[in-house]
């Protein structure tokens, strides 16, 4: 049986290893565009005439927030069909 989250998926081929990459760095930058965003949200709320502007900062960072873990998921069930994962269900 194939399980997501499993630290058993880190054994992974070269290409796979870029790809994890990718994911992470995917992940990485969302994270730092969301708390961005927050700051930038925050700052425009001290001013009246900005304040729209930084409550549409706040809801786009939370949009960033919320698909960090859609990307981490994706990144797990990807690893989990991989054909190239060795050894993936032995000891489920």
């Amino acid at each position: 049986m194939v399980r997501l989250f499993d630290p058993r998926n880190r054994e992974i081929s070269e290409h796979q290893a870029r790809r994890y990459a990718m994911f992470e760095a995917l992940h990485t930058t969302v994270d730092f565009l969301a708390a961005f965003l927050f700051v930038i949200g925050s700052v425009l709320f001290f001013f009246p005439e900005l304040q729209t502007a930084g409550t549409i900062g706040f809801l786009v960072g939370s949009l960033f927030f919320a698909a960090k873990p859609s990307i981490r998921l994706s990144r797990e069930v990807w690893l989990a069909r991989s054909g190239y994962v060795g050894n993936l269900a032995k000891g489920s």
